[in-house]
């Protein structure tokens, strides 16, 4: 029997959850924004009356604004985001135990073992768009398909809360004239390579030879080519410790150039806190530290090393990314900018392995949680660490209002 699966595309979540705060922007354009002044100016998100306007996504703020004067600019609140994002898998949650996220505001389900409970895979969608709308005053697009890439299709298909099903005896109907560059994964370079060959649809990539396409793209190719035909099995995991996000990063051109070690342990401390208490604020642990380096010259290189376990304690963080920049980086040029990132999230709640010999790290998280609650009453500056103030000018910065919050991919297991 064929596996059902949806895909769950929740629309236009960051602007629609501004709008239930603010529901006076419900019928205005709206777009969810970076901060201008932190060199984020970019519309991250967009409501219907804003797109039919021409406004994108990745718009620099006066580029939107010149293609609608009247559009509302509102700040992103990811924290609000991960909250919808939660109760909208808590639903899921209600129909089947394998979920996977797809970045925040999209999931894959697969509902196979539920269709003698609920109705085959459109009464499922139908269900589950209703709770959506009811529930959460947000809406949904739904695919519905036998594999998860034909489900995404189908979910990108009809806007707003809509239900496409693909079968397989309509996929070359609907899936074959769009455009390759629908294809999950077919980028710009892919594209431009595949146009070469004369493969516009994914009908044209389907109907070719997969060694050939093996040929041109490496196996990658293949891969494509298998997507194009339905035959894509990966399974859609089940539900766990995984967090609905990948990782979670701050970076900051510094006001000076870092020219010695000291510079830099500063800037990591300052960006590890802010990472480190955000992972605490989502309930959050990392078991991956990550540095990005840029220098004078621009070059710029990202490295990343495991944890020996799960944190969300600011010092391991930055020992880890001090560790890392110390072994990679050889002081030929002076250091223009610094970012440091948690990925391999978990859940702080999770069952975590201890080390039978290692320090108990309960007294450090407490208080760090501590530190958290002077700060929310406060005010950042309230509590610092005393090497901050060796150089205020380089460490005066709060990053924790400048966080990116970065996508599951479709292949992260």
């Amino acid at each position: 029997m064929d596996r059902v699966i949806l895909h769950v595309d929740l629309n236009n979540f960051y602007a629609s959850v501004e709008c239930l705060y603010r529901p006076e922007l419900r019928d205005k354009p709206v777009a969810v924004c970076g901060d201008a002044e932190a060199r984020h100016g970019i519309v991250l998100a967009k409501n219907y009356p804003a797109k039919a306007y021409g406004v994108k996504t990745g718009d620099v703020i006066w580029e939107a604004k010149q293609k609608c004067p009247g559009l509302v600019t509102v700040p992103a609140d990811f924290g609000k985001y991960l909250r919808f994002s939660r109760l909208a898998r808590a639903i899921y949650g209600d129909y089947t135990d394998q979920i996977e996220s797809f970045g925040i505001d999209e999931a894959w389900l697969d509902v196979t073992g539920s269709v003698g409970l609920f109705g085959d895979g459109e009464a499922i969608a139908a269900a589950i768009r209703r709770r959506l709308r009811e529930e959460l005053g947000i809406t949904a697009s739904v695919g519905v398909s036998w594999n998860k890439v034909f489900a995404k299709l189908g979910s990108d298909r009809q806007k707003p809360d809509a239900t496409t099903v693909i079968t397989r005896e309509n996929f070359r109907e609907i899936v074959w004239p769009l455009p390759v560059e629908e294809l999950l994964y077919v980028g710009r370079s892919t594209r431009r390579k595949l146009a070469n060959r004369a493969i516009f649809t994914i009908g044209d990539l389907a109907r070719r030879d997969a060694m050939d396409l093996r040929r041109l793209l490496g196996v990658w190719g293949e891969t494509l080519w298998s997507f194009a035909n339905g035959l894509d099995t990966s399974p859609v995991r089940h539900s766990g410790e995984e967090s609905i996000v990948k990782s979670i990063g701050n970076s900051t051109t510094t006001v000076r150039d870092l020219v010695n070690i000291e510079d830099v342990k500063l800037i990591v401390y300052v960006l590890a806190e802010s990472v480190a208490a955000r992972l605490r604020r989502h309930g959050l642990k990392c078991t991956i530290v990550a540095i990005s380096v840029r220098n004078t010259e621009l070059y710029s290189f990202e490295r990343q090393s495991k944890l020996g376990s799960p944190t969300f304690v600011a010092g391991d963080i930055a020992h880890k990314a001090v560790e890392l920049f110390t072994a990679n980086y050889r002081w030929e040029k002076p250091v223009r900018s610094l970012g440091v990132r948690a990925a391999g999230l978990v859940t702080a709640s999770g069952n975590v392995q201890l080390d039978l010999f290692g320090p108990n790290k309960t007294k450090v998280e407490n208080l760090e949680r501590a530190i958290d609650a002077i700060r929310r009453r406060f005010g950042h500056y309230s509590i610092q660490r005393a090497e901050m103030l060796i150089d205020r000018r380089l460490t005066g910065f709060n990053p924790k209002d400048e966080h990116v919050i970065h996508p599951v991919s479709f292949f992260g297991r």
